[in-house]
């Protein structure tokens, strides 16, 4: 038997429509039994963008069975409603912070890196070993390919609108309430690790001094070194750079300037 329902995305959702099925009613056809996930992604929304489900006015969660006759509205996150009795999806916070991201997305893993967040990259790998990092690890994945988001196992993340790293940077912030929780410069842009500073009396600067360049040497006495890959850092030109990239970053998600 052939059913019908009618279904309507909200908010930012319209982003994965075509643009003749936005912001309206949208007519669904199916036969036998299909779960409410199934439906919201036979139109491209991967359901990790989805904070909200009503069927004829009642929240549900994705294995929710969708019938014959069913009005359904389909939230994201952080769109501003007022229900009585609405439950919004319930996902772990433990990562909140904490972010996978694919292979596209070097340069947006490099200054989410600049800006102090555990941003987990590697170029060499696939699909499936991103989706198992981010389901093992409760990783928050970050992508512009939506199918990837719609892999079962994956739970949280996000897909990148803009095309600009320095955009996507201000686009992961502000979507995932960031902006009190940049710590610019605490974690290796080189291997994601914790950068801690090296005192030049201690027995770890002594190991290391050879490899600062002797003019280097002779004008800084600040260094830090990552945990993981051992990488030094003192406050160069590089280190200006970065932080006049931090600046701008930061203006975007305040909205003062556009890039």
């Amino acid at each position: 038997m052939k059913s019908h329902l009618t279904i309507r995305f909200y908010g930012e959702l319209n982003d994965f429509l075509d643009r003749e099925d936005r912001q309206r009613d949208l007519d669904s056809w199916f036969y036998g039994i299909r779960s409410v996930k199934d439906l919201i992604e036979s139109f491209s929304v991967p359901h990790v963008e989805v904070d909200l489900i009503l069927v004829n006015g009642d929240s549900v969660g994705f294995e929710h069975i969708v019938g014959d006759g069913d009005r359904v509205s389909v939230y994201p996150r952080f769109c501003s409603v007022d229900i009585d009795g609405a439950a919004k999806i319930q996902r772990s916070e433990q990562g909140e912070s904490r972010f996978v991201l694919d292979v596209h997305l070097g340069t947006l893993a490099r200054y989410l890196r600049i800006m102090g967040f555990d941003a987990d990259y590697d170029s060499r790998r696939d699909d499936p070993e991103i989706a198992r990092i981010a389901y093992e690890e409760d990783r928050i994945l970050l992508t512009r390919d939506r199918r990837l988001l719609m892999r079962s196992s994956v739970e949280r993340g996000r897909i990148i609108r803009n095309k600009y790293p320095i955009l996507q940077a201000a686009e992961v912030i502000e979507r995932f309430g960031l902006c009190g929780k940049i710590r610019p410069f605490t974690r290796c842009i080189q291997c994601n690790g914790i950068i801690e500073s090296l005192h030049i009396d201690s027995e770890e600067y002594r190991e290391i001094e050879g490899q600062i360049p002797p003019g280097v040497k002779s004008w800084c006495s600040e260094y830090q070194r990552c945990r993981g890959c051992g990488k030094i850092y003192w406050r160069g030109s590089h280190y200006d750079n970065m932080a006049k990239l931090t600046d701008r970053i930061t203006e975007v998600c305040a909205g003062s300037r556009k890039i």
